[in-house]
């Protein structure tokens, strides 16, 4: 499995954004340049974290993006779910039996790789960065 660049960028824009919660709302421009990508190629991205709800976006010549009311819960697989949608991690052969056991092994584990995603929560990974001189 590999994750897009979009994702990548989602996920580091949802950290940037968790970690300086207490200053409100971030522009766009702030947000790009934290990570060196053009504003045109981050707002697609903004676009797709607001559409899922997971921040929200602030009109006006100041505006920015903020976290949604219960940021706190949003987890790695929110975000990457709404960037990539939720295709299956790995590809099956179709031809094979459904009680295929190796299907049924990377069924399991791909089970399991999600779940696990759902438990690591941004707010949790903000707390780890700032024990950490870079992100």
């Amino acid at each position: 499995m590999k994750l897009s660049k979009s994702t990548h960028y989602a996920l580091h824009t949802m950290l940037h954004l968790t970690l300086s919660h207490a200053e409100g709302h971030t522009s766009v421009s702030k947000l790009a340049g934290h990570q060196q990508v053009s504003t045109t190629y981050l707002s697609k991205i903004l676009t797709k974290l607001v559409k899922a709800g997971l921040i929200v976006s602030v009109p006006g010549a100041n505006g920015g993006y903020k976290l949604k009311a219960n940021w706190k819960e949003t987890t790695l697989l929110d975000v990457i779910q709404a960037v990539e949608g939720l295709p299956p991690i790995f590809d099956y052969c179709e031809d094979h039996n459904p009680s295929c056991i190796i299907q049924q092994s990377i069924q399991k584990a791909e089970k399991n790789f999600l779940e696990e995603l759902g438990t690591m929560k941004i707010a949790d990974l903000a707390e780890e960065a700032r024990n950490v001189p870079h992100h």
